[in-house]
Order: C-alpha cells, then sequence, then structure tokens
C-alpha cells in the first residue's frame, strides 16, 4: 500500500497511471479535490483504494494506521509567481515536515519532489550534491523547496530510505489544468493552433542568441519511472537527487519539434522579455545526472523530439490524458 500526495495534479496522475500499470493499486492518493474540478480526468479510468482530502490527511492517518510500503510526497504549491510566504510555509514546509517525521517515526520509505529553482540562477551549477545552505533561489516557490531540502539533510532522524527529487522542466500529458504555469510544449501547442506561429522571448545578452535561452527539459512519463525505480530498489546514498536528462535544449529546438509535431510550417517570432521578469530569467539550466546513474538507474531518457512528439499527437491534439 503506497500513499501519493498531489495525486490529482500533473506529475501524480501521471504516477498513478504507471504504478496502475505495473499492477499496483492499492493507492490511497491524496490532494485538494474539492477546490479543483478541472483537474478531476486526471484520474477518471485509474484504479486506487480511496481519495483523502489534504487538509484532513494526518487525521485520517491516525486514524486508518495504514500498513503503508512508501509514501510519494508530490503535493506542492509550485507557482512561481506567488509571492505570500504563509502559503509555502503551510503547504511546501510544514506539511512536508509532518509527512517527513511521520515516515521517520514508522519507518516508511519517502520519494519526495523538490525542484530545480532551488538552484536559482545558476551560478552555483546544477549539482545534485551541492549542500543546499549555499544555493540562493530566486523566488519563494524555489526558497520553500530549498528550505524543506536543508531542513531534510540536517534531520537526525529519517525515514528508512528518503530521495529528494530536484524536478527540472517538466512536460508531458494531464497538465491541461495547470494554464499559465503549463509546459512550454503546452503554450506551443496552444498558441500555434490559434495564430499558427509562435512567439518566444528574445535574448537580453549578446552571448546567447535569440530562441538560444536553454532548459534541461524532461518528459513526465521519465519522472515517474526514476520515482518508482527508487521506491522499489532503495538505492544508497539517500538524499537529494537531480532529475532531468542531463542535456540542455532550448527554446527553438522545442518549439521547432512541436511544430514537426503537428505538422506545420515552423514560423517563430521573437518578443522583448518583460522587464519585471528580465532580472530573475534562466538563460540555462542543465541537470548533473552523474549521481542518479551511479546510483543504478541505466534507463534511457526520451529525447525532447519523441517526448514533444507523443504529447503532441497522443495527447494534445486528440484532447486525451494518460
Amino acid at each position: 500500500m503506497f500513499l501519493l500526495t498531489g495525486a490529482n495534479g500533473f506529475i501524480g496522475s501521471v504516477l498513478v497511471a504507471q504504478l496502475n500499470a505495473l499492477g499496483i493499486r492499492d493507492l490511497i492518493l491524496v490532494d485538494d479535490f474539492q477546490h479543483y474540478e478541472n483537474k478531476t480526468p486526471n484520474l477518471e479510468g485509474k484504479d486506487f483504494l480511496v481519495k483523502v482530502e489534504r487538509d484532513t490527511l494526518f487525521t485520517i492517518w491516525d486514524q486508518e494506521q495504514w500498513p503503508l510500503e512508501g509514501v510519494y510526497h508530490l503535493g506542492a504549491r509550485t507557482d512561481t509567481t506567488e509571492t505570500d510566504v504563509r502559503i509555502f510555509d503551510r503547504l511546501n514546509r510544514e506539511f512536508s515536515m509532518e509527512v517527513w517525521n511521520r515516515c521517520a517515526n514508522a519507518g516508511i520509505p519517502l520519494v519526495y519532489a523538490s525542484s530545480a529553482a532551488t538552484y536559482g540562477d545558476g551560478t552555483r551549477g546544477f549539482s545534485d550534491r551541492t549542500d543546499p545552505d549555499t544555493l540562493e533561489p530566486l523566488n519563494e516557490y524555489g526558497r520553500s523547496k530549498n528550505d524543506f531540502d536543508a531542513w531534510a539533510a540536517a534531520q537526525p532522524t529519517a525515514p528508512p530510505a528518503w530521495y529528494g527529487l530536484k524536478f527540472f522542466n517538466v512536460y508531458g500529458p494531464n497538465e491541461y489544468h495547470k494554464d499559465r504555469m503549463a509546459s512550454v510544449v503546452w503554450h506551443t501547442y496552444r498558441q500555434v493552433r490559434a495564430t499558427g506561429k509562435m512567439n518566444l522571448f528574445r535574448s537580453h545578452r549578446d552571448d546567447v542568441g535569440d530562441g538560444e535561452q536553454s532548459r534541461d527539459f524532461i518528459y513526465v512519463k521519465d519522472i515517474c519511472r526514476v520515482c518508482y525505480f527508487l521506491m522499489q530498489h532503495r538505492p544508497q546514498p539517500y538524499g537529494l537527487y537531480n532529475l532531468g536528462t542531463g542535456k540542455a535544449r532550448s527554446f527553438r529546438d522545442l518549439a521547432e519539434a512541436t511544430f514537426r509535431a503537428m505538422g506545420r510550417e515552423v514560423d517563430i517570432h521573437y518578443v522583448d522579455t518583460p522587464e519585471d521578469l528580465r532580472k530573475n530569467y534562466q538563460y540555462f539550466t542543465e541537470a548533473r545526472m552523474e549521481k542518479l546513474r551511479d546510483a543504478g538507474y541505466d534507463q534511457a531518457f526520451t529525447s525532447l523530439e519523441e517526448g514533444v512528439n507523443e504529447y503532441v499527437r497522443n495527447y494534445l491534439t486528440p484532447q486525451q490524458y494518460y
């Protein structure tokens, strides 16, 4: 039996689907179900034991005394433009600490979602061996994730196996509800369908060409495969792990792949990056993946072209869920 927070969201619902495909259906799904009806289709057709509202989780956990084999803690406030620290305190810090303590006290393995936003502007690199206390995230979301990473690493009592996964730029099915926080693939698809073209941010650095701003884009199915691998095999060392592909690709590459998957002629235009975004705009992210590989994960990651093609053709165009 496994407990999964953020189950109604983007990555969580894909993980549920993958676990179901592996024959795992004894799942306790946790989320804020009643306030986000636009996410309801993400779980349609999936098998699980019960849904639990996030705000009642710990009360019901105490009542039910579930014999948990593991916890996937993917739920969080992920809006990078949110500035209310109290929201991040409650959902990303305090809630996560309670999940951690329960797993530690009951001997339950834990896989939780951290973020590449912890790396800030990238001047300190993108190594998952970097001490979180030395990092300087650029927004409250990144700070909340980094604060929890640092707190977890300092705890004298820990779950028997634990992994904090620094997700890089995730894209793929079941993100319809994310709107402005959805992946660039999703935005490109919608803009091309509406206008026949795609606008990308112009570069405001002399050493980076327009559209050459780069990210480590990772397909959501790869994210979930790694989550399952770590929970099943529990390799050492425990701790923080990057989760990207290890290969940065440009926004131009991503847009062109989306045009091709849609069967459209490439038509990319460049617009100025808004002034309020320029100060904290990242021009490059790329995960160092040696730690995960050294831990025994040897599956290949989906290439950008393969992932975008599958996402557009199998999900976005027919408006399907995974």
